[in-house]
């Protein structure tokens, strides 16, 4: 990622005190904590709307669905926003899409329609994507260029923070203790529906006052000096996305980064659905687990980075991915709360694979770095995918822990790139690709 982010510097136009740099920074790394905290509400989103709803598990990992598909379809236009009316205006946009989407919660639960939950997610989503495009190389380039790395695991750790909390406050918040599914059972049909409808309603709240909290950050951002940031490579980009496919790199990392995300996504929203059934636990106590699993990831990501002193990240990468392999068959084929800990050892082992899949994808592009960067984005669609094969599975055998079959080929597939897709083009083929084209 290194590569990509060291683009871009600091414009000193503006001969801003430092001062400003560090609000600027802190700015920004509230962004990360606020995106991670949104992410990690849906695993405690997935079975509060599935027993709302009465939704079988496919149909409750259209919450990840709506999530991920925005990424997929906002990845190139949030870029063009970026260049075009700068990094400041693409923040306060996703913001105010991120806010948008949280108060759409509001109708969502007085009319009781799933669908309008999804169209609610859907453009949290969008706005999200916005943030992360803009988030990244800003962080980055707030400072030396030197200690760039340091600063954007800095501002990353505060995603892994929100991992760590999100499940354990939405459980407070979200998960009330509702009726039970014998005291379901007993009710008329219409008093069913009334009780469902009062548990879904618990979701107002929580996204009115985050929505809200949005809206402030965006008039801070709107109302703020923010230091601007500028290319300082002078490579000319390419204009062609499909020229970027020709370097092998590029197009194996595309493929593990959407294996990549749609396991994590599977590990991470189905958690509390896979607990409660592997382990017997309720799902509050299944939500408190969650949390341990954020608190690995973000032990994990801090471990892994030092661990990169000293070991090259495509080995840690395959290392990684062949211990997670073997953790999903314990995760399939054990009982008990084994399987917990088993899945949260997997959360503190897929924790670096995200920014060096990135970082591997993107190394040596020159013109098409930014091309190759919004592909790598539009490959956390991924997200979307891979966890409705989840879900198929589990439904179809009725077994949820069977859907561990998907995040273990996803591994494999990450393993695969750490052991040789990552490896660069060969001289003669470098140099066709850089040859000018004749059309």
């Amino acid at each position: 990622m290194n590569n990509q982010l060291s683009n871009y510097r600091l414009s000193t136009r503006n001969n801003m005190p430092k001062s400003s740099f560090s609000f600027a920074f802190i700015l920004i790394t509230s962004l990360f904590f606020l995106w991670g905290f949104a992410h990690n509400l849906d695993p405690i989103l997935i079975p509060h709307l599935k027993k709302s709803f009465t939704l079988t598990t496919v149909q409750a990992t259209l919450v990840d669905s709506a999530v991920f598909i925005a990424y997929f379809l906002m990845a190139l236009p949030a870029g063009f926003i970026m260049k075009k009316y700068g990094y400041k205006n693409g923040i306060i946009t996703g913001l105010l899409l991120f806010a948008l989407g949280c108060f759409l919660f509001i109708p969502a639960a007085n009319t009781q329609q799933y669908n309008f939950f999804l169209i609610a997610l859907f453009i949290i989503a969008c706005g999200l994507t916005v943030l992360e495009t803009a988030a990244n190389p800003y962080a980055a380039a707030l400072g030396n260029p030197d200690t760039s790395t340091q600063r954007l695991n800095f501002a990353q750790s505060f995603n892994g923070l929100a991992a760590a909390l999100a499940p354990i406050i939405g459980a407070k918040i979200i998960l009330t203790k509702g009726y039970s599914e014998s005291q379901l059972n007993t009710m008329t049909e219409g008093a069913r529906k009334l009780a469902l409808a009062a548990e879904a309603s618990s979701v107002k709240m929580p996204y009115f006052v985050l929505g809200s909290v949005l809206v402030l950050i965006a008039l801070v951002f709107a109302f703020t000096n923010l230091p601007k940031i500028q290319q300082t490579d002078g490579h000319i980009a390419s204009k062609n996305i499909l020229h970027a496919f020709k370097y092998k790199q590029l197009r194996w990392g595309v493929a593990a980064q959407f294996f990549y995300v749609g396991a994590q996504v599977c590990v991470f929203s189905l958690f509390i659905l896979y607990a409660t059934e592997a382990a017997g636990i309720t799902d509050v106590n299944a939500s408190y687990y969650l949390g341990a699993c954020g608190i690995a990831f973000l032990i994990g990501r801090f471990v892994g980075t030092f661990l990169m002193q000293y070991f090259k990240s495509p080995n840690l990468l395959l290392t990684y991915s062949v211990i997670n392999t073997l953790l999903c068959v314990v995760a399939i084929f054990a009982h008990g709360i084994i399987t917990i800990y088993a899945v949260i050892a997997i959360c503190f082992f897929m924790s670096i694979m995200f920014p060096t899949i990135f970082s591997l994808g993107i190394k040596g592009l020159k013109g098409d770095t930014e091309f190759g960067s919004s592909l790598l984005i539009m490959s956390i669609v991924g997200g979307a995918v891979l966890p409705r094969f989840f879900g198929i599975i589990s439904d179809a055998t009725g077994n949820i822990q069977y859907g561990y079959v998907v995040p273990l080929i996803c591994f494999i597939v990450v393993a695969l790139f750490g052991l040789t897709g990552h490896k660069e083009n060969s001289e003669s083929e470098k140099e066709e690709i850089q040859a000018p084209q004749v059309f």
